[in-house]
């Protein structure tokens, strides 16, 4: 297969088959047929070779599209995935140096196993609301909807039309 030169008259978004026919339609080429007139004038084997091709097109599209909505989603889960270290590693860190804190001042005022527990407490609520805001979060990721619903049209897509062969 080869390109077309500049100035041949063929759109050069479309390759040039150097074996097929001048008059025949190229299966590339939008000018293919896809109407049933169109369709009685050509062979099996152009017939077949249109269908290849808007196949092979699909298929690359719905992989183009897979990996748009990937990258779209990835950065979702980044961010997600975010929330949820921030969340960690500042929970710890506030729950550390205040749990010390207000430790120390329990003890002056009860048992210091006493005040222990109530400041372990604490931070489990403040843990539960952290781990809430970032489950909130993940829930938005929404996975590759617009891939899955393209792809279970292909399907009815390939079913004959009852009105015969259209565009």
């Amino acid at each position: 297969m080869s390109m077309p030169t500049q100035g041949s008259g063929v759109n050069a978004a479309y390759p040039v088959d150097p074996g097929h026919h001048a008059n025949a339609p190229y299966a590339g080429d939008p000018t293919a047929p896809h109407s049933a007139d169109e369709v009685r004038g050509s062979s099996i084997g152009e017939l077949m070779r249109s269908v290849t091709t808007d196949l092979s097109t699909l298929m690359r599209q719905e992989v183009e599209l897979a990996k748009a909505e990937i990258r779209q989603e990835g950065k979702k889960a980044g961010k997600a995935a975010g929330f949820y270290g921030g969340a960690g590693f500042g929970g710890y860190m506030v729950a550390l140096f205040v749990s010390i804190a207000i430790w120390q001042f329990l003890d002056n005022v009860m048992d210091e196993g006493l005040a222990a527990l109530i400041v372990a407490v604490v931070w489990a609520v403040v843990a539960a609301v952290l781990y809430s805001k970032a489950k909130k979060n993940a829930e938005n990721i929404r996975g590759l909807k617009q891939t899955n619903d393209s792809v279970q049209r292909i399907p009815d897509a390939l079913k004959p039309h009852p009105e015969g062969v259209t565009r």
